[in-house]
């Protein structure tokens, strides 16, 4: 049996249906994650995220994040001890939005936080720390892997 012009068409238009088909159906069971359900809205906020950006990089110091054994520590540059502080702290993991974590910004008299990674995922983590002072806003983020 030889195999005509229609009939090659035909497996050339059925196969290409196929592909199609299969392409919808990956589209449909691929999952999107946005870094935030209000990214719009956030992003027109954008301009004091900078602000505060700049703002933390003209103090004295970096803000520090590490990771030592069991704990993050997070410590503010020296002109932030002894004010009077309020702020979070997100870990942000951008391959996985079940892995995030918002935390409040709760520091000592030295400017430091010990946060237990116990119960953080190991992961690659945007940390994002934002944070109030003498009315003024700061912002700091930092790639960290927490093993």
């Amino acid at each position: 049996m030889t195999i005509n012009w229609g009939h090659k068409i035909t497996i050339v238009f059925l196969a290409f249906a196929a592909f199609i088909l299969l392409l919808v159906y990956k589209s449909m069971h691929t999952d999107f994650q946005l870094v935030s359900k209000e990214y719009y809205k956030e992003e027109l906020a954008y301009q004091q995220v900078i602000d505060g950006s700049n703002r933390a990089n003209h103090l004295s110091s970096a803000v520090s994040v590490q990771q030592i054994n069991n704990e993050l520590i997070v410590q503010l540059p020296n002109e932030m001890k002894f004010k009077n502080i309020t702020g979070g702290i997100w870990l942000y993991c951008p391959t996985d939005d079940k892995k995030d974590r918002k935390l409040k910004l709760i520091l000592d008299d030295n400017g430091r936080q010990a946060i237990s990674t116990k119960t953080i995922l190991p992961a690659g983590y945007l940390i994002k720390i934002n944070w109030q002072a003498d009315e003024q806003t700061y912002y700091n983020e930092q790639h960290l892997q927490i093993k």
